[in-house]
Formats: C-alpha cells, sequence, structure tokens
C-alpha cells in the first residue's frame, strides 16, 4: 500500500509558484533522503500535483507543512490509499 498526496493547484499559480519553490523542493529533498517520498511532480497544465509516499503520516506530515500549502500555491489537498498491482522487482 501506497499513499499518494494530491493538490489542486491555486488559480494563480504560475505567478505564486517560483517564490515558493526552493522551500518547497528542499521539502521534498528531505522526506526523499527519509525514503519516505518515492515519486513527486506536477500536471503538465499544472492544475495538480501528485506525490507518492510509503505511509500516510508521512504524506500528511508533508502537506502540513509544505510552503506550497502554507502560501496558498495549493488551493487543496487530500490523500489517497493507492494499492500498486505492478511493482519492479526489489521494491
Amino acid at each position: 500500500m501506497k499513499y499518494v498526496l494530491l493538490y489542486t493547484s491555486a488559480d494563480d499559480i504560475a505567478a505564486r509558484a517560483p517564490e515558493h519553490f526552493p522551500a518547497h523542493r528542499a521539502r521534498w529533498a528531505e522526506f526523499h533522503d527519509r525514503g519516505e517520498l518515492l515519486m513527486i511532480g506536477p500536471y503538465r497544465d499544472q492544475s495538480a500535483a501528485l506525490a507518492v509516499f510509503t505511509t500516510r503520516q508521512a504524506a500528511e506530515e508533508f502537506a502540513q507543512g509544505d510552503p506550497f500549502v502554507v502560501n496558498g500555491v495549493v488551493r487543496s489537498w487530500e490523500i489517497k490509499e493507492w494499492m500498486e498491482a505492478l511493482v519492479p522487482e526489489g521494491e
């Protein structure tokens, strides 16, 4: 079981994201280094983004302190349980 964090972007994301991106990136690097964040990225149209975490607790902790959430770059977020079906060997 993995946990997918889904973000819905604020309408003015293109204007607001650059200011907060360095802190946002540092946050995801921290969670990745801890082995809790597996993947992260926005949709091409910038309407939303998603991240895959190993635990619900990590996903919640990430979102609650993410500079994109704290500073309104993200309009809303939710966590979904994801039952991965095809997993590379060794993961």
